[in-house]
């Protein structure tokens, strides 16, 4: 579990490490370079296609985008999801493994990884998500710079090719950020609930600094993941609660 940590640590640290190198607004988007034919400039066209449908409005052309997104990795989701609650149930499990081997770490990381095998269990199946959007970030990010029209366009109070002066952007994606790690707090160990406050603070400083355009994709992509957690971890939550709560009900009528 604090490899999984470690390595969601890692990749939002390279996100930043990435797009922070690629703040330059100068992105030929006339060139033949792989990166530019087959991610930035589909991305581009896509959003000036969207744009045109949109009564001209990229900052709508983005939530577009961001909705055919998510759909794409709507399977990833699924499969984050299933592998969450085995997670879940495996909890007494690991706990007994931590118990039984705390002197012996090495033996302790040994007997995990068997128990995840055995149960088919993939600890990083959370970062799949992440990792698959990753890419789609930064050709966001080079798309939006090497456009024209978006640069200059405005959207609401914000000008999607700078940063939001005012700040009400950065808040909204930390603020979306935390309800959406919120909502499956339940499926976190102790260890990950800890990056629940580490996250926003991240995604708050990065959106400072960044064109609009991008934290307005994490904040249409974090209320379409409220949402999807709603329907996924919210209702089994409550249904949980219900079969405890009756259970400990028939457990003091006895």
């Amino acid at each position: 579990m604090r490899r999984r940590r470690y390595f969601a640590i890692a990749l939002i640290s390279f996100v930043i490490l990435v797009l922070t190198g690629c703040s330059s607004p100068t992105i030929n988007m006339e060139s033949d370079s792989f990166w530019i034919k087959f991610f930035v400039r589909p991305l581009s066209n896509t959003l000036d296609w969207f744009a045109n449908l949109l009564w001209g409005e990229y900052g709508l052309a983005i939530l577009a985008v961001t909705i055919i997104i998510r759909f794409i990795i709507l399977p990833l989701t699924l499969k984050q999801y299933r592998s969450s609650k085995k997670m879940q149930e495996l909890q007494p499990e690991l706990v007994k493994i931590r118990e039984k081997y705390k002197d012996d770490p090495k033996k302790q990381q040994e007997e995990t990884m068997k128990l995840f095998q055995a149960k088919g269990v993939n600890p990083l199946a959370g970062c799949l998500p992440l990792l698959v959007q990753m890419p789609i970030l930064i050709a966001l990010y080079n798309a939006i710079m090497g456009n024209p029209e978006i640069s200059k366009h405005s959207f609401l109070w914000m000008q999607l090719g700078t940063a939001d002066q005012f700040y009400i952007l950065p808040l909204l994606a930390a603020l979306t950020t935390f309800i959406q790690q919120r909502q499956m707090s339940a499926q976190m160990t102790a260890q990950m609930r800890s990056l629940m406050f580490i996250f926003p603070v991240m995604i708050f400083v990065m959106s400072m600094s960044f064109a609009s355009a991008l934290p307005l994709y994490w904040v249409y992509s974090n209320l379409f993941t409220i949402g999807q957690n709603y329907f996924l971890y919210g209702r089994s939550n409550k249904e949980g609660d219900t079969v405890e709560k009756s259970s400990g009900g028939r457990k003091n009528s006895r």
